[in-house]
């Protein structure tokens, strides 16, 4: 089932999650171990990330040497073993950065292949990894782009001329939203209409970047609205369970986080910072949902204890 549909066909809130994959080399026993404990909360689709190529220099006898390497590889095969397994929908997230069309071409015929219905479409982190473009081949830039790639599969346009006469897939397409903007934009108001754009070129519904003050998210959906953007926007929340998350979080994905909250972990003691997060994250929710938000999605990435508990506490 698509996400939309399964926003509009349910009467209570809605509760999704995103993992990552393991890193390479890794058993996805360890992931199903993950999803065990999620499938209590009845999750309607779960998110995989996906992680492109990235450089690393390594010093040897010989000088510098280069290598290239997937770290987390596997988000097709996990999205497929998941949905199989568990019989929940799953939403696998397709890259620009470090893919080329092409490749993205045979990843959307696998997954049409495998019954998967969903996929979320983002530009992906600038990781100094530079995709070579060899024998005519081209690459996505941004990501309405790839929201574009994807609407004409599904129109039964393909960049393979020998697949001319190929069905059409019929992927339910997501994007990432910003609350407190994409940190590239200049400004709020540009990073609504470029998400506008993405819209108009196919795209379904729209995830939230995490926040950790809901006037953020109030805003950008007012601003969407006001903008004509009608589509389903799902507010992206992620507990604080450390103090480093303090400082790598802002780094890493730009958001603000509050003073109130970041004083009260930084006064408190370490082993007390996740309770601190859950309760803070509890609030957030409460907030969303007594204001008719029918679905909060979470990013969990691999520690599951943290959302266990506010679950508990949430008690929908």
């Amino acid at each position: 089932m698509k996400v939309t549909e399964h926003l509009e066909n349910s009467t209570r809130p809605l509760i999704s999650f995103e993992i990552i994959p393991l890193p390479r080399g890794g058993d996805i026993r360890q992931v199903f171990e993950i999803i065990d404990e999620l499938i209590k909360f009845e999750p309607p689709f779960i998110d995989v990330t996906s992680h492109s190529a990235e450089v690393h220099y390594e010093e040897t006898a010989s000088g510098i040497r280069k290598k290239v390497k997937r770290k987390k590889p596997g988000t097709i095969g996990i999205s497929v073993a998941i949905k199989n397994k568990y019989n929940i929908d799953t939403v696998p997230h397709l890259l620009c950065t470090g893919f080329t069309k092409e490749e993205t071409e045979d990843a959307l015929i696998e997954l049409n292949y495998l019954g998967i219905e969903n996929v979320l479409a983002i530009r992906g982190d600038d990781n100094g990894y530079i995709k070579p473009l060899t024998d005519g081949r081209t690459s996505n830039r941004y990501a309405i782009e790839l929201v574009d790639q994807i609407s004409k599969m599904n129109q039964g346009i393909y960049l393979d001329t020998e697949l001319l006469n190929a069905s059409p897939t019929n992927f339910c397409i997501g994007v990432g939203g910003y609350p407190e903007k994409h940190f590239e934009s200049p400004n709020l108001s540009f990073d609504v209409e470029y998400a506008k754009k993405k819209v108009e070129a196919g795209a379904e519904y729209i995830v939230t970047q995490m926040f950790f003050d809901n006037k953020y998210y109030f805003d950008y959906v007012r601003r969407c609205r006001d903008a004509g953007i009608t589509v389903p926007i799902i507010p992206g929340l992620k507990i604080l369970f450390t103090q480093k998350h303090l400082t790598n979080i802002p780094k890493n994905f730009f958001v603000n986080i509050p003073e109130e909250l970041s004083g009260e972990i930084l006064k408190s003691k370490s082993e007390h910072a996740m309770e601190i997060g859950i309760n803070w994250t509890l609030k957030q929710c409460e907030e969303l949902l007594n204001n008719n938000v029918s679905s909060i999605h979470f990013y969990i990435m691999h520690n599951i204890k943290p959302v266990k508990k506010l679950m508990d506490k949430l008690k929908l």
